[in-house]
């Protein structure tokens, strides 16, 4: 756990970049999860809002001690985020999840809950889950599959997300981290037998549940709406108009064709935005096999990942006015780690400079930094 913890603080900036370019993009690839997300228009009305609840069970899981110091507060996000699923549950079916359960126990066939057309209407995320109507015979909204496939886009993909950005980490360090997501598991409520102990067994669970979610296909499709609310969203924030449409780029290279397919990012982008990103990867990946030569951590792919992260991070999570939903005693806690990671550590002094040129103020002091 301690040493899980301490790759998140070391990674800093760039498991957010990861967090925001591959795990939530992830999220959606598979329908039944899409659709829940696009019934209470988290992501298309309230995207930086999602975003931020996210951040706010992240940050304090990973946080030094969040899940095994008693002043920790990773424990009670994670017994939150619990009871926000138990909530959509019972929300959507209108009646106890047990009784559904009973009924697939005893064999009988599983009803389908109607839509209630006159329960509809303004913007109340209990009121949609309410009128939205389910069909049992798919499952139980927010079921085991879909919270242990959720897991793994904390987990695995952050970790296969480093590996395609040339700084994966030795299997040790994947071992610590998918040991520290279980453990967020096992809170959750997560059965053993849908968890991963290794980077091989989550690839292979992580393709199937994948395969088994595009079989189910829903009408309409509630996935391209929601990836085009997240990357509307990190656009939104970066300064430069040909950098705009980086976030996007990224994650189609992190997330894989296929998945890029299903939330339809895979379409058409500026030119001058397409060849500068593409020079970009090339350049960074002939530094990088030319800098580590002579300096071991040299990572020209660290500091551009940090450099985009550092505006998504500024500006989606911790602006003054709008600060992450957490106690006093965590916000000050997630303060005091974004002012550690206005550095590279394991860089060159004079690489740390070239980053902090690109992001205008330097080091990052406090949460208003804009």
């Amino acid at each position: 756990m301690a040493r899980a913890e301490e790759i998140f603080f070391d990674q800093g900036v760039l498991s957010c970049t990861l967090l925001f370019c591959a795990s939530l993009p992830e999220c959606y690839v598979v329908p039944d999860l899409a659709e829940v997300l696009h019934t209470t228009g988290q992501l298309e009305k309230r995207t930086d809002y999602r975003i931020r609840s996210t951040a706010a069970m992240v940050f304090p899981v990973m946080m030094r001690g969040g899940l095994t110091d008693p002043n920790g507060g990773g424990v009670a996000q994670v017994l939150k985020v619990r009871l926000i699923h138990a909530m959509v549950r019972n929300l959507v079916l209108r009646a106890s999840p047990q009784e559904a359960v009973a009924l697939r126990e005893r064999g009988l066939a599983l009803p389908v809950v109607p839509a209630l057309a006159a329960a509809r209407g303004g913007d109340s995320m209990h009121k949609a889950l309410f009128a939205h109507g389910w069909d049992m015979a798919r499952g139980l909204p927010c079921n085991q599959e879909e919270q242990a496939y959720t897991l793994l886009t904390f987990g695995y993909v952050y970790l296969r997300g480093l590996r395609t950005l040339g700084v994966g980490l030795d299997r040790d360090d994947e071992l610590a981290v998918l040991h520290a997501w279980n453990v967020v598991g096992h809170l959750v409520g997560i059965r053993r037998e849908l968890m991963a102990f290794t980077m091989e067994e989550a690839e292979a669970l992580f393709a199937r549940m994948q395969a088994r979610g595009r079989a189910e296909m829903l009408a309409p499709d509630p996935r391209p709406g929601l990836a085009d609310a997240l990357f509307r969203n990190l656009a939104g924030v970066i300064p430069p108009a040909v950098a705009k449409p980086f976030p996007m780029l990224l994650s189609r290279r992190l997330i894989g064709r296929e998945a890029s397919r299903d939330l339809a990012i895979d379409g058409p982008v500026p030119l001058a935005s397409r060849v500068l990103f593409a020079v970009l990867l090339a350049l960074v990946r002939t530094i990088d096999g030319i800098g580590r030569l002579f300096w071991k951590d040299f990572s020209l792919a660290r500091l551009v990942t940090r450099v985009l992260g550092y505006h998504l991070l500024t500006q989606l999570l911790m602006d003054q006015t709008r600060p992450l939903k957490l106690p006093q005693g965590l916000l000050d806690q997630a303060h005091g780690m974004m002012r550690e990671w206005g550095s590279d550590r394991r860089a060159p002094g004079w690489l740390n400079a070239i980053e902090d040129r690109f992001t205008v103020a330097g080091p990052w002091t406090g949460p208003a930094r804009s």
